[in-house]
């Protein structure tokens, strides 16, 4: 994979004006060994239960990014180990975490690139909740199912449309 998300943005400071490219602030650390993935967005609507996470990660990725607004909440991990190794299993490029993880040393050891607030040890709930493929917003940032996610260690972008 051969982009940088700062020549992404310098060759298309136009369409950063009109807001078919977003920037995401810096709020995302990085995990996984794949520090650069990019692909199209498949987005999830949770609070602090991450079923639905683990469903849409068992079906195949196919390259796209799943992206979990998970209303930022530093209370207890959306992704853990088992489903870092079940993305990269099926297929995702990577995932983006708005909201924390766990089980930093084993999603560290597969090749997914995840992106998350913060690491916390208490496991999420279980009680199935949430919603896929809608309009989400991250940070002031809107990704909408399908949208191209471009992530390497500069940052996170978001665009309307592929760009590489």
């Amino acid at each position: 994979m051969s982009f940088a998300t700062c020549d992404i943005c310098d060759a298309n400071e136009g369409k950063i004006a009109t807001n078919e490219l977003s920037v995401v602030p810096p709020i995302f650390m990085r995990f996984g060994k794949t520090s650069k993935f990019s692909g199209q967005a498949v987005t999830l609507k949770v609070f602090e239960d991450n079923v639905l996470v683990r469903s849409t990660l068992e079906t195949p990725g196919n390259g796209q990014v799943l992206v979990i607004d998970g209303g930022g909440s530093f209370r207890c991990a959306l992704v853990g180990g088992n489903l870092a190794a079940l993305g990269e299993k099926n297929g995702w490029s990577g995932i983006i975490v708005h909201g924390c993880i766990r089980d930093v040393d084993e999603i560290n050891q597969c090749n997914i690139g995840v992106r998350a607030m913060a690491s916390m040890p208490l496991r999420s709930a279980k009680h199935g909740g949430g919603m896929k493929n809608l309009l989400i917003n991250i940070a002031g940032v809107a990704i909408h199912p399908g949208d191209w996610i471009y992530a390497d260690i500069d940052g996170v972008l978001v665009a309307r449309h592929a760009l590489i």
